[in-house]
């Protein structure tokens, strides 16, 4: 029989690896110091950069503030005139219907487009035509209401008129409904389908307060024949 050779040793640890990790705790330790040092002797030597960081920061903080403050007074000023522009001394809402079509008229005129009050007697569903100065003709029949929150909403009827008038006499390429109150339900649906712009309480503050041209607030304005406009 052959002879038996002897179990092997298992090895047993070194007691190197952790004389090894130590090294390089104290190494890694070393060069810690060693940069926050050399940082601390680059601050001395250039104290004025963060000087200069922490002005500059402040400075952009101050601006930032400075332009919040100054976009919260702008959206209260822009409340506050539409507020005028409707319920205040002289607002529209104060008016009776036919003070409201020249104030629709003046609107329009502000706007830069040649503008006259029409509505009356015979007036065929329209209160005031206009010429935009890209050339577009507008037809605006005005619906002003005593009570113009709570008050009967403007119908799809008045919308049929204005469109079968329209087609048959004025011709004109932007057909408006303008109240001081709100639409039905069908009435916008109406308007939507046939290309007829509403001009509701909320849109109508927005022009008279704001400046701009009625035909930058609606959604949509047909282009002018000329292929110039919105």
């Amino acid at each position: 029989m052959g002879s038996r050779r002897p179990p092997a040793r298992r090895r047993r640890p070194g007691r190197n690896g952790g004389g090894e990790s130590a090294v390089a705790l104290l190494f890694g330790a070393a060069l810690a110091v060693s940069l926050a040092l050399a940082l601390v002797r680059w601050l001395l030597a250039h104290w004025w950069i963060p000087v200069l960081l922490l002005v500059v920061g402040g400075a952009v903080a101050a601006a930032v503030v400075r332009a919040r403050l100054a976009e919260r007074a702008a959206a209260l000023e822009r409340q506050r005139r539409l507020h005028a522009a409707l319920t205040g001394p002289g607002g529209l809402d104060h008016m009776g219907h036919r003070a409201f079509e020249f104030a629709v008229r003046d609107l329009m005129r502000r706007d830069g487009c040649r503008a006259e009050q029409v509505g009356g007697g015979g007036d065929q569903s329209a209160d005031v035509l206009a010429t935009d100065p890209m050339g577009r003709r507008w037809v605006l029949q005005c619906k002003h209401k005593q009570d113009a929150v709570g008050g009967a909403a403007v119908g799809d009827g008045v919308l049929y008129a204005l469109v079968g008038t329209n087609e048959r006499v004025h011709r004109a390429q932007v057909p408006v409904v303008v109240t001081n109150g709100r639409f039905s339900a069908p009435a916008v649906r109406w308007g939507l389908d046939q290309n007829v712009a509403l001009v509701d309480r909320a849109l109508l503050g927005r022009w008279a307060s704001i400046g701009l041209p009625l035909w930058e607030l609606l959604p949509r304005v047909p282009a002018p024949r000329s292929g110039r406009g919105h």
